[in-house]
């Protein structure tokens, strides 16, 4: 969340972040106001609590006739002491919950507007002509079914839409993925965990996947807890309630994890194949800085991706996202977007968001620092950056890969993983 002192003495930063995320810039208003009964009842509560104490002490010291008068005094202010109470409890509570409805600051360096306004950094690779090579590009679904990779046909008759197996070489290509972006990312000092996907509440409300995002999340009902749509949520709440020494940061994790997405108002988008859908699997970084490092440590996530999709030998572009397509907790987020040959577009492959202190306020996450000879607890930023998730890098590879036959040329960085398989063959019908 947002500290609250910030936005007592800015307000009209929050309004304007508030305003170019597209969300209620009433809100601030009502916080201050929440924020400001919340205070005046604790002043009320401390002056009533001091006279009851100090009538306490008076009471067997009076005369008779006083003391009745200081009874029946005492008597309403033990009322009014309980009523402050209440009161202030009463405004703590509204005060915290529209804290936690605020998304987080969007950076002054961030384009203003929606999904479409982004704006492109740098581009990488080149993009195929096929028809120079005499073939017409084949789709990824119809090219992972030749292949003996992707079956959606069971998985909807098993799950439903937008589930599917992965099958023989298909099931050895996510494997593959997952074990070379857990030797980059071990590499680059990242500690790999293998994360839990059900969670609880304060876990998921605390990572800022309870706001606009609670409509794409799988709730268990009788359980109380939450499918995770990504290992970000685990790895987040990892040090929930934790004093971390400023001296072992930075600490990194890369979480590996199935991830679950009810794809909420998506209805007709993306039907066709496994690049949009309800459950698949992620390796994703995570960091935990000095708020001094977090911009560092944003382009240092970002530089990794662009080392990983390199190594895929896919053509991409890298876009600075625009303000109302950020999530709640992002204050900046770059895409990584691989392209697509059968769509004739750049699709998103990987992101990497910067959250600077809003999850680590919400988790009671602190780091413990030294400043001036003086023990300083404060909370560290946390960044995150998807790697590799796995579907979707599987759609990019058949599709950019594939060959005039039908087969696909293995990347040289997955072919250790794959017993040094150089081409994925169509199977034998």
């Amino acid at each position: 969340m947002i500290d609250l002192r910030l936005i007592r003495e800015d307000p009209d930063r929050v309004r304007a972040s508030q305003r170019n995320r597209g969300e209620d810039v009433a809100l601030v208003d009502a916080l201050l106001s929440a924020d400001e009964r919340r205070r005046s009842s604790g002043t009320a509560f401390d002056e009533l609590r001091s006279e009851q104490k100090s009538l306490g002490k008076l009471i067997p010291k009076a005369s008779p006739e006083e003391r009745t008068e200081l009874l029946t005094r005492a008597e309403q202010l033990k009322a009014d002491v309980k009523a402050a109470d209440a009161a202030q409890d009463e405004a703590d509570a509204e005060t915290r919950n529209l804290l936690l409805r605020l998304g987080n600051l969007v950076h002054p360096d961030v384009p203003i507007g929606g999904e479409e306004d982004f704006v492109v950094l740098e581009t990488h690779g080149t993009i195929r002509d096929f028809g120079a090579e005499g073939f017409e590009p084949k789709d990824h679904l119809e090219l992972g079914e030749a292949l003996g990779a992707i079956d959606m046909e069971r998985g909807a008759k098993v799950s439903g839409s937008r589930f599917y197996y992965l099958t023989g070489v298909g099931a050895l290509l996510e494997l593959a993925l997952v074990n070379a972006a857990i030797a980059q990312a071990t590499e680059a000092g990242f500690t790999p965990m293998l994360t839990p996907t059900l969670v609880r509440p304060r876990a998921m409300e605390g990572t800022g996947f309870l706001g606009q995002a609670a409509e794409d999340v799988y709730h268990l009902d009788k359980d109380d807890q939450y499918l995770v749509g990504t290992s970000e949520v685990p790895l987040a709440a990892y040090h929930m309630d934790e004093i971390i020494d400023a001296e072992k940061l930075p600490l990194r994790y890369a979480g590996y994890s199935s991830c679950y997405r009810r794809e909420a108002g998506t209805y007709g988008k993306d039907t066709r194949g496994i690049f949009r859908v309800h459950q698949f699997t992620k390796v994703e970084m995570f960091s935990y800085v000095d708020p001094a490092e977090a911009e560092a440590e944003h382009l240092r996530l970002l530089d990794w991706e662009k080392q990983w999709l390199t190594g895929l030998e896919l053509p991409f572009q890298v876009i600075d996202v625009a303000s109302g397509d950020l999530g709640a907790s992002a204050t900046r987020k770059y895409d990584c977007e691989a392209w697509i040959p059968t769509q004739g577009k750049y699709r998103e492959l990987t992101s990497a968001s910067n959250c600077g202190e809003f999850q680590a306020r919400r988790l009671s996450v602190r780091m413990r620092d030294n400043r001036d000879g003086k023990k300083v607890m404060r909370p560290p930023a946390t960044l995150n950056g998807t790697l590799c998730a796995v579907p979707r890098t599987i759609v990019a590879i058949l599709e950019n890969h594939q060959l005039a036959d039908g087969s696909v040329r293995v990347p040289e960085v997955l072919r250790p993983y794959l017993g040094g398989r150089e081409i994925l063959e169509p199977v034998a019908k």
